[in-house]
């Protein structure tokens, strides 16, 4: 991982399955109460994703995996958004309350 890019060029995003169910839960549950609420909520999360794509090393080393650099997140409130930086891209790996116990099945441990 270099984590340099073009000035003023975003890497690209990629997402797991795993941040695509992390996401579409999010909306799904939030929704159940208030559905406008949940696309304000799912869009704001993007919008962090997409600042993190602009900037990804200015995300905080993940504290589980401090050994590895390449793994950084970013929080929109209780929520931590974890993502890998690779050299044109951030792979965005899972989305979970920051209460929950750490899925450690996101990471692949072997990178």
């Amino acid at each position: 991982m270099t984590g340099k890019k073009k000035a003023g060029r975003s890497l690209d995003i990629l997402w797991s399955d795993r941040a695509k169910d992390d996401l579409a839960a999010i909306g799904d549950y939030i929704a159940a109460d208030n559905p406008r609420a949940a696309m304000q909520w799912v869009d704001k999360l993007i919008s962090d994703i997409e600042r993190a794509a602009a900037m990804p090393l200015a995300g905080r080393i993940v504290p589980e995996y401090a050994d590895r650099r390449d793994i950084r997140e970013v929080f929109r409130r209780t929520y931590r958004i974890v993502y890998r930086v690779r050299d044109e891209a951030i792979e965005v790996l899972t989305i979970f309350e920051g209460h929950r116990v750490f899925p450690e099945e996101a990471i692949d441990r072997e990178k």
